[in-house]
């Protein structure tokens, strides 16, 4: 078994690598939004800058990718929102145990983001059309569903590798002692 845990922990660069690319996507996306929204803004108060139509659209599309990435990157660092006002009185072991179930509650919805939302992305979005672009496929507005269901997927990954090794190396100590 360490073995095998040996083996998965070699692919933390992975993890890491993908946490950085998804939080540089983030970042890109935000700085988009922001000029976009600038424009927009000035566009409306100042005579010799046009007010493009197509701001607002594009404005909600990249929020949408950032929202939804940004909570499969909280995953990465835990800082997803939880319950934790009962984890003074439960026992540690069962508290792992909740983790880990938990984790993998997180990993299936991943999964089910991934393939729903890819669903919807080829066909719901793929037949309509921005109004204000009516030659961008809105299968570009579900398409951050999926995109977020698999850096979900690979973050709850590492999260349960994680809180299995954590619990074992727990269990192996207590045996040293």
């Amino acid at each position: 078994m360490k073995a095998f845990f040996a083996s998965l922990g070699k692919f933390r660069p992975v993890y890491d690598v993908t946490y950085k690319l998804v939080m540089v996507i983030c970042k890109l996306l935000l700085i988009g939004d922001i000029l976009i929204t600038c424009l927009a803004v000035l566009g409306r108060f100042v005579p010799f800058i046009p007010d493009p139509a197509w701001t607002e659209e594009i404005v909600l599309t990249l929020m949408s990718y950032m929202a939804v990435l940004s909570a499969a990157l909280a995953i990465r660092k835990g800082s997803h929102i939880r319950m934790t006002s009962f984890d003074q009185y439960l026992p540690k072991k069962l508290l792992d145990v909740l983790d880990l179930a938990a984790n993998i509650a997180i990993l299936a919805l991943g999964v089910i983001m991934l393939a729903v939302g890819w669903k919807y992305a080829r066909s719901i979005g793929a037949k309509g059309v921005y109004i204000s672009m009516p030659f961008l496929s809105r299968f570009w507005m579900y398409f951050p569903v999926p995109v977020a269901g698999f850096a979900m997927i690979i973050f709850e990954i590492e999260a349960i590798y994680v809180q299995i090794n954590k619990m074992l190396t727990k269990e192996e100590k207590k045996v040293c002692l």
